[in-house]
């Protein structure tokens, strides 16, 4: 058994592992010095099959980016749709938090690019806005 330090080890027995979920994530049941324990992993399958997201371009004024990771819960905005300064358009749940973007400008809507329940990366590109 490996040590971390002089006296100090740990041990890890994987116990269980679940099938993957919507946003090809599986859950990972262990024991860390027989304490039961439970991550949430991206499955290595899925993973590698699904396409990354365009990031927003920092200085194009018609991306709206994500400003954390977390899943989208709601999205109330569609492609073509005219928004006002301050309309919500979508809100993202991140640990157990929700955040609602609201649009910063008067425009029309040209693209969303995300639907409830997608699993995204700060910086992914979530909706374009039309000229």
């Amino acid at each position: 058994m490996p040590e971390l330090e002089k006296g100090v080890s740990l041990v890890v027995q994987h116990q269980a592992m679940s099938e993957p979920d919507e946003q090809a994530m599986v859950k990972v049941f262990f024991e860390i010095n027989g304490q039961p324990r439970l991550i949430k992993v991206p499955d290595r399958n899925r993973a590698a099959s699904s396409t990354a997201r365009r990031k927003a371009d920092l200085g194009n004024s018609a991306h709206l980016g994500a400003p954390m990771p977390g899943v989208i819960s709601t999205v109330t905005v569609t492609a073509g749709q005219t928004v006002k300064s301050g309309d919500v358009l979508l809100s993202i749940e991140a640990m157990k938090m929700e955040t609602a973007l609201h649009a910063e400008k008067d425009g029309t809507i040209a693209e969303v690019l995300v639907k409830t329940g997608d699993q995204i990366d700060t910086k992914d590109l979530l909706i374009v806005y039309g000229a």
